[in-house]
């Protein structure tokens, strides 16, 4: 690898590719993705979206944003906290992904209805609390979808008791093409900087989204789906769409 290729063109080189050849290669399950999502929204249900670290910028993109779905709801560790009475320093632990029984607890706060969707975002799958939140969704008869990267959760044992990685859970698996590590661009000596599996990763969200409002057209269904709070109407008109899940979906400042 030469000095010459560590550039913001070299990056954006390579990660172009990556996201060409995921747009095409994905696109049979994206479409069973999409499925899973307009399923679950023609049956009233709600989209739970989970990630850990830097995940959680996928899991921006599911829930609550502008031009996303209504019916979404985001988890996260903080609910802890904000939801359930801990103590702020329990964010404190930098291991707290690892705890056995932190996603029970996180999905039992979140109280979700039988029909609704999980969405479980992890490059690695293997942490214990996304296998357990995996685990603990199917067990209570869930239909999971996962985002991860196929090639690093095979280079990793697992991190979860059951010997279960995410990508064994999941009724439909959407990688998102990153290298190990999720790095791309090599160093001369070893190491590699650029990040891949934010932007496939908001590939793959946005490409199921509207995936699955194509289907809810097709099938007669206008799908709810925000405006942006910042244009004349679009904060009262969200607020008007959320109220048929009222008590279901979580809009607390980010």
């Amino acid at each position: 690898m030469s000095v010459e290729s560590v550039s913001a063109q070299g990056f954006a080189e390579q990660s172009l590719d990556v996201l060409r050849r995921v747009t095409e290669s994905a696109r049979e399950d994206v479409h069973r993705a999409a499925a899973l999502i307009a399923d679950c929204i023609s049956a009233d249900g709600v989209i739970h979206a989970f990630g850990t670290g830097h995940s959680q910028a996928m899991v921006l993109e599911v829930a609550g944003r502008a031009g996303g779905l209504v019916p979404t709801n985001r988890l996260q560790m903080s609910d802890l906290v904000v939801y359930g009475g801990d103590a702020p320093s329990v964010l404190d632990d930098p291991l707290l992904e690892r705890e056995p029984g932190v996603a029970v607890r996180l999905y039992d706060l979140a109280a979700p209805n039988a029909q609704d969707l999980f969405v479980i975002i992890s490059n690695s799958g293997v942490n214990n609390v996304i296998v357990e939140m995996a685990l603990h969704a199917k067990s209570r008869g869930h239909r999971v979808l996962a985002i991860t990267s196929l090639t690093h959760t095979s280079a990793v044992p697992a991190g979860h008791a059951s010997g279960k990685k995410l990508v064994d859970l999941a009724d439909v698996v959407l990688d998102n093409a990153a290298p190990v590590g999720d790095a791309l661009v090599s160093l001369p000596g070893g190491g590699a900087v650029g990040a891949l599996s934010t932007l496939t990763g908001v590939m793959l969200v946005q490409m199921v989204v509207a995936e699955a409002s194509g289907l809810l057209l097709a099938a007669g269904r206008r799908p709810p789906v925000y405006v942006s709070a910042n244009v004349p109407g679009g904060f009262e008109g969200n607020l008007e769409l959320e109220k048929k899940y009222a008590g279901r979906v979580r809009r607390t400042a980010t």
